[in-house]
């Protein structure tokens, strides 16, 4: 009993530890250690099953990767440097000739020599490290360096100038009696003695103001000017521009002030005279006039009482301007200790250059193409120290390189927006013939775009400039997305990064689009982006088809590149879908995916549907392999584009592709079905009936086959074939050739076994019990595979619901090996027969002065013993169906013990009913063995009874009769007739009425069809009524239903009636005149149920109570069973009992 309560741990280890069968390794299980080498395309031949099934194996793996849509994480493998870009020098910018260079480094070393102004923490402030460093740019040798010096040197100095752009200012005091100001500025050039400068006598004096008016542009004025005044404001926005000449850079300064106007009339008398002032003496003295006044801070006295109000003043020396320029805010400063002064001013001030002497300058070379060239050089000779290959420099330039650009840029008085467009100029050409980060060239055109909104549009002739390099970029990157395949591989993660920086470039060159004047695109860019990428995908695939599958080759040459190629574009598919999709929707709004769909999908279904009809006619086996293989490619490009939310299949070009490939699809099937029983053949052959290993309790074969038949079910899923008629025919086919497959399996095992030797007085073999498993791992390997064959019907609703020749299939493969199961089970316990029976006659030869437990423990030994072998050696299931068989064989040899005995002591049977009560704990074990249902019934309820039996007196025995009979229910309610019948106990008379009212479908027992019935009443057990006789019906001649209506009265006591088995009984007979009479059914009634017996009858007439109808039937074993009893009985009693039922016997005839 231990045995059976260890065997749900033991089981539930096995399940744990032993794989399912669906998913088992891909290793074959009678060459574990070995990997099976992959064979080439239609290298198997027909008997060949293993290498049948490792081309199969390597189709499933093909298919394994292709569930469902794919994610970047998958996709992305590689983090390696990207494919290294087409370098063309010729789409740089064009070369110089030697006279441009020299010119162009003069240019350099006059910026360098007359700069002016103070350098920022970032820039070299060493001339000579700037100088040498321009050396080395331009490779010129000390000899022609120290030339070109000497002519910069005598070259005339350059003009300089001040840009001062006013924005505004914050903060200021209030000075009128509304609690504001009306501010404006004056502002010009002093010299380091604070007095004006006397201007030559071929300088012009310029001044220009208008109160109110909005200057377009700088005010080119040589000593003062004026800002407007901004109205009832203590923060005033001017953003207003002058230009000021500098003719000592190291000692002049920018004088500001600001004042609170108090009337028209100050202003414009101020204005007035300015005008009249003849000479900068003049003009001078008016500023320190104005400068007075502005000291005495409005304590002048009342003359003076129109004079503005002073709200501060800047002093700033040229020499401390930024070589860049800056944009700062200053804080305003008083003009003695007793002003009061408060706030700040924004100032934007750049120093550069108005007249340049220089060979470039002098030849018309404007500021903006010295720039450029300039630029372009200095790029050159920075990316020249990067590694060759790379391409992940972003244009970082040294201190010198850097400082020798800003002094030129501001010498040459280029805006923000001109030096943004010439860093993107030259770094989109310089890309195309030397690789640059994209992220680089990115960063230039956001600059750009920023400052294309802040200022005014470029010159024409700059602009044009700018278009053509936006042109060039375009054609450049065009010509990279035709081949984005090979530059920008979807496996490599920096690869596609670039890709992502390149279209975001090309999107921001579509947003400049609107901007210029002149179109650089004749068409959209999109537009010719989804060209390129079309153009690309063709190039693509006809490279990959020159190379795979050439339609010079002959067609079955061409049907394995074809193969090939198709799955180099599912996989391609993948990535558009994965990888590329989403960054061309995002950045450009193009559907590549859909577009790259549409067009590889045509033409691989051109390429099919031309070779499947030049194929047909030549189909072999190899062939057949090859489409077939074919087909579940095409077939997975279409599941592919359905898979996707919103898009239908019915559109593609390989919709009704699979109508070519049907005859190759039954001719593989065909040779499926062949390869797959010599494949168990073989697996069958070298198994030697062991368990694989300690982990599974299976051997070799029945691995091979569950993994046979889980490739054909996930074969068959792949397959997927989509006309349902033509499905149901490949899956009836399919299904009949698993279920053979799996019969010839057994067949071979049954045969592999029987040729086993069996040790001699082993009661348990090992090799039928590792071939039970083999049968039980293989019903439900069988099982699920038919599962998986399932094929669409075409009805609606009917998802999931099996079709009806595969559920009839199911059902008769699965009864077919539970047979099978059984009849191994009963040849494993057939060798337990004789010790069993041995052991039982034990337990009934055992004399009465031995205990029970005593005379069964050999027993229960014997079976633990056993059963501990046999759940080391079953898996669950069949370790049941043995327990159910030795519960069927300890039961009939108990059986058979006990008819071998009689006229034994009443202890004989109680040892019995001990042994039987005490197995049934045994194999129950707590509920970890057979439950107790299936224990207590079939034979174990005719055992128990017959135990029982023997137990009762003779009494008892006759009572348990009628009690069966009582019991007993008709299972044919029809057959043999109904009798109606009306019983009643009149107390006060202590009599039973029984009156037989009629009978209905009789059975008929005359030849004429008919019968002449009668009804024999008597009650039963004789013991309980000894004094009362059987009465009798009259006979009623050729019916089937006769009516009596007769009354019959029997004088019995009611205690008789309540006894245990009082009944009535009715026999039906049938009456002959010249023979014996017939038996035609017999019912029985109880009394302690009927009218005055169960309770005391109050009122009614004699005939109270509803009619009963009683179905006949014919005495059953359970009823029999008592009697054989009593046949055993050598008492008169029981043989008087058994002589009167004999005689009644005679008239039982079979059923008819």
């Amino acid at each position: 009993m231990s045995t059976l309560l260890e065997i749900k741990s033991s089981v539930l280890r096995q399940v744990q530890v032993c794989p399912s069968f669906r998913r088992r390794t891909e290793e074959e299980p009678a060459s574990s250690s070995t990997e099976v080498p992959e064979p080439a395309a239609g290298a198997w031949k027909p008997g060949d099953g293993v290498e049948f099934f490792a081309q199969m194996r390597l189709i499933l793996k093909k298919g394994e990767s292709r569930q469902g849509l794919p994610c970047p994480e998958v996709l992305l493998r590689s983090s390696s440097p990207a494919p290294t870009e087409p370098m063309d020098p010729s789409r740089g910018l064009r070369a110089l000739t030697q006279e441009e260079v020299e010119m162009l480094y003069e240019e350099a070393l006059y910026t360098v020599l007359y700069r002016a102004g103070t350098m920022g923490p970032d820039q070299v402030d060493d001339q000579g490290a700037l100088l040498s460093y321009l050396q080395q740019v331009f490779g010129t040798s000390p000899e022609e360096h120290a030339e070109a010096m000497e002519r910069v040197k005598k070259a005339k100095a350059p003009t300089y100038a001040l840009k001062v752009s006013v924005m505004r200012a914050k903060n200021l005091l209030a000075k009128d009696p509304n609690g504001f100001s009306d501010p404006y500025c004056m502002l010009g050039i002093l010299p380091a003695s604070g007095t004006l400068r006397e201007p030559g006598p071929h300088k012009e004096q310029r001044f220009s103001f208008r109160k109110g008016s909005k200057r377009s542009g700088p005010l080119p004025a040589k000593c003062i000017q004026v800002t407007e005044v901004k109205s009832s404001t203590l923060n005033p926005v001017w953003k207003e521009h002058f230009l000021f000449e500098i003719e000592d850079v190291s000692t002049d300064q920018l004088h500001l002030d600001i004042w609170d106007h108090d009337d028209d009339v100050s202003l414009v008398e101020a204005c007035r005279k300015l005008n009249e002032v003849i000479g900068l003496k003049g003009m001078s003295r008016y500023f320190k006039q104005i400068v007075k006044s502005a000291r005495t801070n409005g304590t002048a006295g009342p003359t003076e009482d129109h004079t503005d109000d002073f709200l501060g003043c800047l002093n700033i020396p040229i020499r401390e301007v930024p070589v860049a320029g800056e944009d700062r805010w200053f804080k305003l400063e008083p003009r003695s200790s007793a002003s009061r002064v408060q706030g700040d001013c924004q100032l934007v001030l750049k120093l550069i250059t108005t007249q340049r002497d220089t060979s470039m300058s002098q030849r018309g070379r404007s500021g903006f193409l010295s720039y450029l060239l300039l630029l372009s050089r200095l790029l050159q000779f920075e990316h020249q120290a990067e590694e060759p290959n790379s391409s992940s420099w972003r244009g970082e330039l040294s201190g010198p390189a850097a400082t020798v650009l800003c002094l030129h840029g501001a010498q040459s008085n280029l805006s923000a927006l001109q030096l943004a467009v010439l860093h993107w100029q030259v770094s989109s050409r310089h890309h195309q013939t030397r690789t640059l980060d994209y992220g680089y060239l990115l960063g230039l055109l956001e600059d750009m775009q920023a400052h294309w909104e802040e200022a005014a549009s470029l010159p024409q002739e700059q602009e044009e400039g700018l278009a053509d390099s936006f042109s060039a970029f375009s054609e450049f990157g065009l010509r990279l997305l035709r081949q984005l395949r090979d530059y920008f591989p979807a496996t490599n993660s920096t690869a596609v990064y670039r890709l992502e920086l390149l279209l975001k470039c090309l999107g921001k060159l579509q947003l400049f689009q609107p901007s210029f004047e002149i179109c650089p695109f004749e068409t959209e860019l999109n537009m010719d982006i989804a060209a390129a990428l079309k153009r690309g995908n063709r190039e693509w695939f006809d490279k990959l088809l020159n190379s795979q599958s050439p339609r010079e080759q002959p067609g079955p040459q061409r049907l394995a590149g074809l193969v090939k190629l198709a799955d180099t574009v599912y996989e391609d598919l993948q990535s558009c879908y994965g990888i590329y999709a989403s960054l061309f929707h995002s950045i450009i709004k193009i559907d590549f995916f859909t577009l790259t769909f549409r067009q590889l999908e045509r033409l691989v279904a051109e390429e099919a549907w031309v070779l499947t009809e030049e194929l047909s006619p030549k189909m072999t086996l190899e062939v057949a392999s090859g489409l077939f293989e074919l087909y579940l490619t095409l077939a997975d490009i279409q599941r592919f584009w359905s898979s996707i939310p919103g898009r239908d299949s019915r559109s593609l070009a390989l919709a009704g592709i699979h109508a070519p490939f049907l005859p190759a699809v039954k001719l593989w099937l065909q040779v499926l079905r062949d390869q797959a029983r010599w494949r168990l053949q073989g697996a069958v052959d070298v198994d030697t009936l062991e368990p694989m290993d300690s982990s599974s309790k299976h051997s070799s074969s029945a691995a091979t086959a569950s993994l046979c038949f889980s490739h054909i079910q996930e074969l068959w899923a792949r397959l997927a074939w989509p006309d349902p008629a033509q499905a149901q025919g490949l899956g009836t086919q399919l299904s009949q050739d698993l279920c053979e497959a799996a019969l010839f399996y057994t067949e071979l095992l049954r045969k592999k076994v029987d040729t086993q030797p069996g040790a001699a007085g082993e009661a348990v073999s090992e090799p039928l019990c590792v071939v039970l498993n083999d049968v039980e791992l293989l019903r439900k390997a069988a099982g699920q595979a038919l599962r998986g064959l399932a094929w669409p019907e075409g009805a609606p609703g009917l998802e999931g619901v099996l079709p009806r020749p595969l559920l009839s299939c199911m059902q008769a493969l699965d009864e077919d090996l539970q047979r099978e199961a059984r009849t191994v089970t009963a040849h494993l316990t057939s060798k337990m027969v004789g010790d069993i029976r041995k052991y039982v006659q034990h337990i009934s030869l055992s004399p009465d002065s031995i205990q029970n437990e005593e005379a069964m423990a050999p027993l229960l030994k014997y079976l633990d013993e056993k059963l501990a072998l046999l759940n080391a050696s079953l898996v669950k299931e069949n370790l049941s169906r043995v327990l159910e068989a030795l519960w069927e064989l300890l039961l009939q040899a108990i059986l058979q013990a006990l008819g071998a005995n009689r006229d034994v002591s009443a202890d004989f049977y109680g040892r019995f009913h001990f042994t039987l009560e005490a197995l049934v704990n045994f194999f129950h074990a707590e509920g970890q063995g057979l439950p107790l249902e299936s224990l207590r019934d079939g034979s174990y309820k005719r055992l128990e009874e017959e135990l029982r039996l023997h137990q009762c007196s003779t009494r008892e025995c006759i009572e348990q009769y009628y009690l069966d009979k009582l019991k007993q229910r008709s299972l044919e309610h029809n057959r043999f007739g109904r009798l109606s019948v009306r019983c009643h106990y009149e107390a006060a008379e202590q009599r039973l009425v029984v009156e037989v009212l009629h009978a209905a479908d009789l059975l008929p027992l005359d030849a004429n069809g008919l019968s002449d019935p009668f009804v024999i009443v008597e009650l039963g057990p004789p013991h309980l009524f000894p004094l009362v006789r059987s009465q009798r019906t009259q006979v009623k001649s050729r019916t089937l239903h006769p009516v009596y209506d007769e009354l019959f009265y029997f004088s019995v006591p009611a205690e008789a009636c309540r006894r245990r088995g009082a009944c009535v009984l009715f026999t039906v007979m049938d009456h002959d005149w010249l023979s014996t009479n017939d038996f035609a059914g017999e019912a029985a009634l109880g009394l302690g149920s009927i009218g005055g017996v169960a309770r005391p009858q109050v009122g009614g007439s004699a005939r109270a109570g509803q009619p009963v109808t009683l179905h006949l039937r014919r005495p059953r074993a359970q009823v029999r069973s008592a009697l054989r009893m009593l046949e055993g009985r050598n008492n008169k009693e029981a043989q008087e009992f058994v002589k009167r039922l004999k005689e009644l016997e005679k008239y039982m005839e079979a059923d008819p």
